[in-house]
């Protein structure tokens, strides 16, 4: 039985390619970080210092998965 993901917000600091990024979340822990498949029309919107939604599984709090990007402020 699949547990529901964790959900939570982060900083993009590096782009390490177009599938892998690093990503600060609120707490100062950095992970990587890879974008939804829904994502990949906005790939470009993902560069250091957009803010975006991850989910995170409570097994592995190394890895990410990148749901959303927040429009720039």
């Amino acid at each position: 039985m699949p547990s529901e993901p964790i959900i939570t917000t982060g900083e993009v600091l590096l782009v390490y390619s177009d599938r892998a990024y690093q990503v600060s979340l609120p707490n100062g822990k950095k992970v990587i970080a890879h974008p939804a498949k829904a994502l990949e029309s906005q790939k470009d919107k993902i560069v250091p210092g957009a803010k975006v939604t991850l989910e995170m599984t409570p097994f592995d709090f190394e890895k990410a998965r990148i749901a959303a990007i927040a429009p720039p402020s």
